[in-house]
């Protein structure tokens, strides 16, 4: 890392053990593990997205075992994107 660069702390879209927060310390926003976190990010916000379509098209028929199942998909589908939400917001406060 280079002297006089600002450093950054950033929320990872994952999380460690026993659920707690993971952030990664960095100067720039070009370096592995940061393009992976890029990755992940867009891959749970599209996830949502096509679990929010299924979900739209099951719901007016689904028996209860599909509605709990779907709950629980979309409840985690909700805490990605809502992490995802916070690490964003924390890099534009910078």
């Amino acid at each position: 890392m280079s002297a006089g660069l600002p450093r950054t702390l950033r929320l990872l879209p994952w999380t460690g053990p026993e659920a707690k927060p993971c952030f990664l310390i960095t100067d720039d926003d070009g370096g592995r593990l940061s393009r992976l976190a890029d990755l992940t990010e867009a891959t749970q916000l599209d996830m949502g997205a096509q679990l929010l379509a299924h979900a739209e098209d099951l719901l007016p028929d689904a028996t209860e075992a599909q509605l709990r199942f779907l709950a629980e998909r979309l409840t985690e589908a909700l805490r990605d994107i809502l992490r995802v939400v916070e690490s964003r917001e924390l890099r534009t406060r910078g």
